[in-house]
């Protein structure tokens, strides 16, 4: 089993409602892939409540294999909310490990 786990930190926002309204797109976004991605066997999406921390969004998937992670990265769905997030994406941090 593979656990991927991702970080992400936001550009800076006009307004925190926007930059809310836009964490809650992704959220969402991510969130519904399970539905259409059978390689996801389970995901979280997490919006970070502490403002002293760095990054704003935590992401976490398991998958059978590094290949199923491989078909969920590369999932025309998985790719058009990647591309949204890279829109307002400052910084990323990810790791994959067997567990």
């Amino acid at each position: 089993m593979i656990k991927h786990v991702v970080l992400f930190k936001l550009k800076e926002f006009n307004s925190p409602i926007e930059k809310q309204n836009k964490m809650k797109q992704i959220q969402m976004g991510l969130t519904c892939l399970k539905a259409i991605i059978p390689e996801i066997l389970s995901i979280e999406v997490g919006l970070n409540t502490n403002p002293k921390e760095k990054f704003d969004i935590a992401l976490t998937t398991t998958h059978k294999s590094m290949e199923d992670l491989a078909i969920y990265a590369n999932h025309p769905k998985h790719l058009d909310i990647s591309k949204i997030i890279r829109e307002v994406l400052e910084d990323r941090s990810c790791v994959d490990f067997e567990f």
